[in-house]
């Protein structure tokens, strides 16, 4: 049973996130080690069932899943070659170092959201087209910006507690 079926969703990059993250949490109940006779197959399914809901919630690691069920993701970690996306890439990760509000932040991540955007059309069409060079690349610069937008709630993380500490702050 592939991660889709597991969940009772189609194999599609877009998905319902809330019944995913409802069928998850029956799942969970089910499996929970706790109410298990056999505890410790009830360990590796929860396991099995926490790896399959973290593949399928972030659009980057859904897309290169479903690669892996054509058998088409072969050599995702190599670099990507696309020499304006890494000027790009470039750009938005010296826009993230410069970045030194919350609104500089809100509008790099809007800025990264419309990447994604994007790339998941491309993929659509990659993968509906069974292009699968392009489908891989494609997932290779979905991860890029997933990395940059866990980049930013980082950076927005670290201006709120700046934020929150004052010198003048009774201990």
């Amino acid at each position: 049973m592939n991660h889709f079926e597991l969940f009772d969703l189609p194999v599609a990059l877009d998905i319902d996130l809330v019944a995913l993250k409802n069928n998850f949490l029956k799942l969970q109940q089910q499996y929970h080690p706790d109410k298990a006779v056999d505890k410790e197959q009830a360990l590796i399914q929860s396991s099995d069932i926490n790896q399959a809901y973290k593949t399928l919630s972030n659009v980057d690691s859904r897309a290169a899943y479903m690669l892996a069920l054509k058998k088409q993701d072969h050599h995702l970690d190599q670099s990507i070659h696309d020499f304006e996306f890494l000027q790009s890439a470039l750009e938005i990760r010296e826009q993230l170092d410069e970045a030194s509000t919350p609104s500089e932040l809100d509008l790099l991540k809007n800025e990264v959201n419309q990447w994604i955007d994007g790339l998941i059309r491309e993929f659509k069409i990659d993968y509906n087209d069974e292009d699968w060079s392009e489908a891989r690349d494609t997932v290779r610069k979905l991860r890029f910006f997933q990395r940059v937008l866990n980049d930013i709630d980082k950076a927005e993380d670290q201006l709120l507690d700046e934020d929150s500490f004052d010198l003048d702050d009774d201990f």
